[in-house]
């Protein structure tokens, strides 16, 4: 059985739809979640969910070894970064080679990089008129949304559609997408 850790920032909702998708599952199971905001939605979500989950602080995280030894415990397979706005320490990284992976709101390399997440990224795809977006799920580098590419689903985007109108439509994608590209690459 294959070990998951979720990283995420904000309300959890990728992070909730991957546990539960792998509630059942004899591929993998999600057993930690690792949050960089002690406020943050995922955590009640986890709860519910009888989840572990922590939250850390930034030298926690990056100055000291806290996290990678709580990684270290965990042992995991799959290091997934769901909704987690803090750049992934080098160090962690090496000790995780290509066992840690993002999904972006958007179809790399365009729309990535430093302060391009959520609805940044939307409102950039509105503002230069695009006609297509959609989520890349890709390996963690040491640099912002340049790992490799692991996979990518588009939608349109209407001349109508506001930011939020595509921040909906890629939430429907992560929703189906995520859980069946790391159920792929477990196996």
């Amino acid at each position: 059985m294959k070990r998951i850790v979720i990283f995420a920032s904000g309300s959890g909702s990728n992070a909730e739809n991957l546990i539960k998708f792998f509630q059942n599952s004899d591929t993998a199971s999600v057993i930690q979640v690792l949050t960089n905001n002690p406020h943050a939605k995922v955590l009640e979500r986890c709860k519910k969910l009888n989840i572990s989950a922590l939250s850390f602080n930034r030298i926690a995280f990056s100055k000291s070894n806290d996290v990678l030894n709580v990684l270290k415990a965990a042992q995991p397979d799959l290091i997934i970064l769901a909704g987690f706005l803090w750049k992934f320490p080098e160090f962690i990284l090496k000790e995780f080679e290509n066992k840690v992976i993002n999904v972006h709101p958007a179809l790399l390399p365009n729309y990535g990089g430093k302060g391009m997440y959520g609805m940044n990224v939307h409102d950039a795809v509105v503002a230069n008129k695009e006609t297509e977006t959609g989520i890349t799920i890709h390996y963690v580098n040491e640099n912002y949304d340049e790992g490799a590419i692991i996979f990518q689903a588009k939608c349109d985007v209407l001349p109508t559609d506001s930011a939020d109108d595509v921040a909906g439509k890629i939430h429907l994608l992560e929703m189906k997408h995520f859980p069946l590209t790391v159920n792929k690459l477990l196996k």
